[in-house]
């Protein structure tokens, strides 16, 4: 199963901050899930709302302000405590002190057209000068900035997020040509992940945070999951795979029956 942390560990550190991805990553974490929006000098930066109000102690929208301003604000406002500042990072930032991680991915949440396209460009000029086609997917619940994408760059890998069961996401997934379907976990099924491996696209379920409900996705053949404790999570994954492995290795050294 493979796990991605959201927001960065966004139930063990501040949210979308470097902090909490340096946090996840110093213990294994190699698959993040984070949110961009595009800054005032049109620099995509690490943050879930439009505003900064809720995780910041300041307010205004997020493209009232520079990404230097943005990283220079305190973000731990409404989300786990943290010792130190943390500011709103930019993507390249990100990039830049991880450049190792397996896969990423990138969600734009529906904003202004205008914005929409000018983020757009600038997320596909860092996956094409990264060459990060392998590494990262671009997702979204909004259709038309996915198509942007994908007439853009048809090698960047998109993803359709969502959260209704009607109209039928993985329709509307298969229409968008999306590599990927990103669910919300309770709404996620088994014929919805068939249907879904039959077009060949990759299933992400989020924000999954109890082991119960991923073992139960993990037996529905779901991709991956997204959840706010990917240490704790991760930990728990490894720890099976060992006892599996060492149950194995005990089976195969008792002696066979006499017979």
């Amino acid at each position: 199963m493979i796990v991605y942390g959201h927001r960065g560990a966004k139930g063990e550190a501040p949210e979308n901050t470097l902090a909490g991805f340096r946090h996840a990553y110093r213990q294994g974490i190699n698959h993040f899930e984070l949110d961009l929006v595009l800054s005032k000098d049109g620099k995509p930066v690490i943050i879930h709302d439009l505003s900064v109000d809720r995780t910041t102690w300041q307010t205004g929208d997020v493209h009232d302000f520079t990404a230097a301003e943005l990283a220079e604000m305190d973000a731990r406002r409404n989300t786990t405590a943290w010792p130190r500042k943390a500011g709103v990072p930019a993507l390249e930032t990100f990039l830049d002190e991880f450049p190792d991680l397996e896969h990423v991915q990138l969600e734009v949440k529906k904003d202004g057209r205008q914005r929409l396209n000018i983020l757009c460009n600038r997320i596909i000029e860092i996956i094409q000068r990264r060459s990060l086609y392998s590494r990262v997917v671009v997702t979204s619940s909004d259709s038309w900035f996915l198509r942007e994408v994908r007439r853009r760059d048809r090698k960047v890998a998109i993803g359709l997020v969502s959260d209704k069961k009607f109209p039928r996401p993985v329709n509307a997934a298969a229409r968008l040509h999306c590599d990927y379907l990103c669910l919300n976990w309770r709404i996620c099924t088994q014929a919805m992940v068939e249907d879904a491996h039959r077009r060949d696209m990759k299933v992400s379920t989020w924000t999954v945070n109890r082991i119960h409900d991923m073992l139960s996705l993990e037996g529905m053949g779901v991709d991956s999951i997204i959840t706010d404790f990917p240490t704790s999570t991760r930990m728990f994954f490894d720890n099976r795979a060992r006892n599996r492995l060492q149950l194995a290795n005990n089976a195969s050294r008792e002696p066979s029956p006499a017979s």
